[in-house]
């Protein structure tokens, strides 16, 4: 099955405990590209760059066969930029700078290569953007997964509210689905959601793993526990990516699926944190991602005897 990506593909400068960067490649939707390319997915982005970004980085993603004819260059433009420093723990950071630029009037453009995509991921834009996207497809793609954060909560409630009322799966952590749904318990959060539209509830904790809820059913894996950790930044954009890749190359959207997908969205993601930004992703091969699933497979099996 085919993957359209829409998200952003920018320019991050990061700050961690354990050093700096300057400005250099990110944006969701190129962690998610990038790991799609690992699993073998034909996928495709829909973004907008400036006259700044470098071709280096887009003939990176031909390289990988992923479909750039939807990221738009605007060549007296600039691309997206992002600044941030993370706390002691990881979990917190700070905003440095956030200069929008070209992005402030992105109008996705969907290429017919990939209006027969099965599985549509938009990630964490403002949902106006994400709802445009699919008005242009089409058709209804399969599988509709959405990612957006606690900012849109804030100022673009209702709009995202219609977005959500047409997604199939939703992404958010813990403190986005307990603002969302106005409940504490997880649990009471995922329910709530459910009724909002989404069939498949996905709640991130970060280094505490991933939750997954569909009707009365819950599903819980672990984060990885890893020696180096040095950067977080685009950790949840490949987990994003390693679920829907998987979907994709298994073709399936039930239950069970979901479940193996959340493992492998998980494993991708122990990649992104072991250096900045995109660069251990892009080290990454198929054969490591199999050898990081099977130490998934011996944290989380178990025999037990019950008397």
């Amino acid at each position: 099955m085919k993957l359209l990506v829409v998200g952003s593909v920018a320019f991050d400068a990061i700050e961690t405990p354990f050093g700096k960067t300057d400005k250099i490649l990110g944006g969701a939707a190129t962690y998610i590209g990038i790991t799609s390319s690992i699993l073998g997915v034909k996928s495709g982005i829909v973004s907008v760059v400036g006259g700044d970004f470098p071709q280096e980085h887009l003939d990176m993603f031909t390289d990988r066969e992923v479909n750039i004819e939807g990221i738009e260059i605007v060549k007296e433009g600039k691309t997206f930029f992002w600044s941030g420093k993370y706390h002691n723990d990881l979990n917190t950071r700070d905003t440095l700078a956030t200069e929008v630029n070209v992005l402030e009037n992105f109008d996705p453009k969907i290429p017919d290569s990939m209006q027969d995509a099965e599985i549509l991921l938009l990630g964490n834009l403002h949902p106006g953007v994400q709802l445009s996207v699919l008005e242009k497809m089409n058709n209804r793609p399969k599988l509709v997964i959405l990612d957006t954060m606690n900012f849109w909560m804030d100022c673009a409630l209702d709009i995202l509210m219609d977005m959500i009322a047409k997604t199939d799966v939703i992404t958010i952590n813990d403190e986005e689905a307990r603002q969302l749904s106005g409940e504490y318990s997880l649990v009471k959060a995922a329910k709530k959601i459910h009724t909002m539209g989404p069939e498949y509830v996905i709640i991130k904790k970060g280094e505490h793993g991933a939750l997954l809820f569909h009707d009365n059913k819950v599903f819980a894996i672990p984060a990885l526990p890893l020696e180096e950790v040095f950067d977080p930044t685009g950790a949840g954009d490949t987990f994003a990516g390693g679920f829907a890749a998987y979907l994709a190359k298994k073709g399936k959207f039930d239950f069970d699926t979901m479940k193996s997908a959340l493992i492998v969205g998980s494993a991708m993601a122990s990649f992104t944190v072991e250096k900045f930004g995109t660069e251990r992703i892009q080290e990454v091969e198929e054969s490591d991602m199999f050898s990081r699933l099977r130490q998934f497979k011996e944290l989380t099996t178990f025999d037990i005897e019950l008397q």
